[in-house]
């Protein structure tokens, strides 16, 4: 799907680094669920269970973050593996907050 996409051009070329895509779609649909929550009594409680749990959902992933990290600290890659935990959580709760903001600004 759309994650498997977005993933493949971010790490084109880029095989044995840092999994840098996962981590911009992490952080895109933690935006985006972030927005959506802040809309929620403009868009519906309903709107934003079928677009939050159904759709970014399917497209956020942390068990790859999870497996990313493990595989990187096989690989002696300690520091990215952390860089990889520690930074999606840091900059997906940034994002989160990010979305809310700015759907906070949408006329109820």
């Amino acid at each position: 799907g759309a994650r498997y996409v977005l993933d493949g051009l971010v790490m084109r070329g880029r095989r044995d680094a840092f999994p840098l895509g996962i981590l911009v779609v992490n952080v895109i649909g933690s935006f985006l669920l972030g927005l959506l929550t802040a809309l929620a009594p403009v868009i519906g409680h309903a709107w934003l269970t079928i677009l939050g749990v159904g759709l970014l959902g399917g497209f956020t992933t942390f068990s790859t973050v999870a497996v990313d990290s493990v595989r990187l600290a096989r690989r002696g890659r300690r520091d990215w593996a952390w860089a990889d935990l520690v930074g999606t959580l840091v900059a997906c709760v940034v994002a989160a907050a990010l979305g809310f903001m700015i759907g906070g600004l949408f006329p109820r």
